[in-house]
């Protein structure tokens, strides 16, 4: 299993950016999925997951109305849009497939990929 995020960058705060994980030796919709964020000399942190049919999602509350978890099965892609971003939100993001247990915590994931810079400035 591999999962690959993509799409990080550095923008100016305020703006948005889109950020997408894909996979390889497993098909996407079949799985739950999440996005985590882990910002220098910090602890990796819960910023959003999504049920398999996209119908469910979760949020942090440092996150909540301005970032969207999403997905497109036919395209084996998961996003997360973020605007409004702000220069906290500077942190490398990564997507993983949730197991079990609560969504908000990272060990409920087991297989993670490599994650994708993400640099806000003030």
């Amino acid at each position: 299993v591999q999962l690959q995020a993509s799409g990080g960058g550095e923008v100016q705060s305020g703006y948005s950016l889109r950020v997408s994980c894909t996979a390889s030796a497993f098909i996407v919709s079949k799985v739950e999925m999440g996005w985590f964020r882990q910002a220098p000399g910090k602890e990796r942190e819960f910023v959003a997951a999504v049920s398999r049919s996209g119908g469910t999602t979760y949020y942090a509350d440092s996150v909540k109305g301005r970032f969207t978890v999403s997905r497109d099965n036919a395209r084996n892609v998961v996003y997360l849009q973020m605007n409004s971003l702000k220069p906290e939100d500077t942190a490398v993001y990564y997507c993983a497939v949730y197991n079990s247990g609560s969504y908000y915590s990272s060990p409920s994931y087991n297989y993670w990929g490599q994650g994708t810079q993400v640099t806000v400035s003030s």
